[in-house]
Formats: structure tokens, sequence, C-alpha cells
């Protein structure tokens, strides 16, 4: 499979291509709760993210908020996000598991707003009490929390990232929405909380191109 790597602010691309590196996910990406926008979106974009990452904070302030307006609430582009705790213990560990925990009362995305607006400043004090104030079932996200459930999951998002080629937060992936990645229309790397102008030049490119399903 085809992925082209794009660095922006070095007006440099590279095209590489990798054997297995996620062979089939364009058709196995499923809803569970961690998706925003219109599942038959032309376009996907996948971050790997830690919330504890600065530069995952500077996208999420700085060019989430212009990306969801112009592509993601238009149903242009669906976003997916996927964990990538950069330790394999620690905060970020913990801030995936509240996340995926709220996420199992229905409210990911109202945890991971939350998280990110603290801006790292997270502890799991502070996680059981966002826990409360988004209405949670107290006792049943402090079981899933304490036990620390959901980190198979957590570390197989890590590992797909690894096999893209991401070695460090954030990364992001483009990838059209019907059909897997090939040589001809490689999926798009961009490494790196680069601004809302580049993933829009990489957006509206292939949403001009988009393949017939």
């Amino acid at each position: 499979m085809a992925v082209c790597w794009t660095y922006r602010a070095l007006l440099f691309v590279a095209c590489l291509i990798f054997g297995a590196t996620g062979q089939g996910l364009a058709g196995t990406i499923t809803d569970d709760g961690r998706i925003r926008g219109s599942m038959t979106a032309p376009v996907t974009l996948i971050e790997y993210s830690d919330f504890t990452c600065g530069y995952c904070l500077k996208f999420f302030r700085e060019t989430w908020p212009r990306i969801q307006a112009k592509y993601v609430e238009t149903g242009k582009v669906r976003f997916v996000y996927r964990d990538y705790p950069r330790a394999d213990q620690g905060v970020g560990v913990e801030a995936a598991v509240a996340a995926r925990c709220a996420g199992a009362q229905g409210r990911y995305w109202s945890m991971h707003d939350r998280l990110f607006a603290e801006g790292g400043r997270l502890d799991a004090s502070t996680m059981k009490r966002y826990a409360k104030s988004l209405n949670l079932d107290p006792g049943a996200f402090d079981k899933c929390f304490d036990e620390r459930r959901h980190l198979e999951s957590i570390f197989q998002d890590r590992h797909e990232a690894n096999r893209w080629g991401f070695h460090g937060t954030p990364g992001f992936i483009l990838i059209y929405t019907a059909t897997e990645p090939t040589e001809k229309q490689p999926a798009v790397a961009i490494p790196g909380a680069f601004p809302f102008e580049a993933f829009a030049e990489e957006i509206d490119r292939m949403l001009a191109q988009v393949p017939r399903s």
C-alpha cells in the first residue's frame, strides 16, 4: 500500500511504499464512538494523539475547529481519533482510558474535549471529577477506569500508528473512505501539528480526485 509523506513546512513530498501497512483500513473503520462526521464522507482523516502532548493540544485548539467547520460538518471528511500514548504508563495512558470509559457510556467526545481543554494538567482524581460533571454513572466509570479497561485496544492504536511510520504525536493519515490506498492514490501522512492550510491543501486535492466506489 502506498503512503505519501507530506512536509509542507519544508515544501517536500516523498511517497513511500509499504507492503502491509494499514492493509484493509479504509473498509474496516467502524463507528465505535470515536468518529466525528458522516460515515459516508468521501475522505477520512485519522489522528494519532496523546492527551498530554503539547502539539496535539495545539492542533485541537487552532487547527481542528477550522477542519471541523469546513470539512467535517459539511459532510466532506469524517474524523477518526486514535490513541497514541507516548509512554507505556502514566497520565497519557490514564487519560486515554478515561476517554474510553466515558465512551462506554456514550460520552467519548465530551470527555475527549474536556481532557484536551485542560492542556495536559491531568491526574486520576481530576478525570473522575470530569466523569461526574459529564453526568456519567460514577460507579461504572470508576470501575472501568480503576481496572484500566481498554488498554489492549489503546496500544493496538499505537501499534497501528507505528506501522504507518509514526513514532511521535500527533500524526495524521488522510485516506479515501471507500477505497484502499494504492500507489496511484496513496494515503497522505501529515507528521505533526501543521497549520490548517497544510491540511486544507491535501484535503482539497483529494476531494477533487475522489475515486468512483
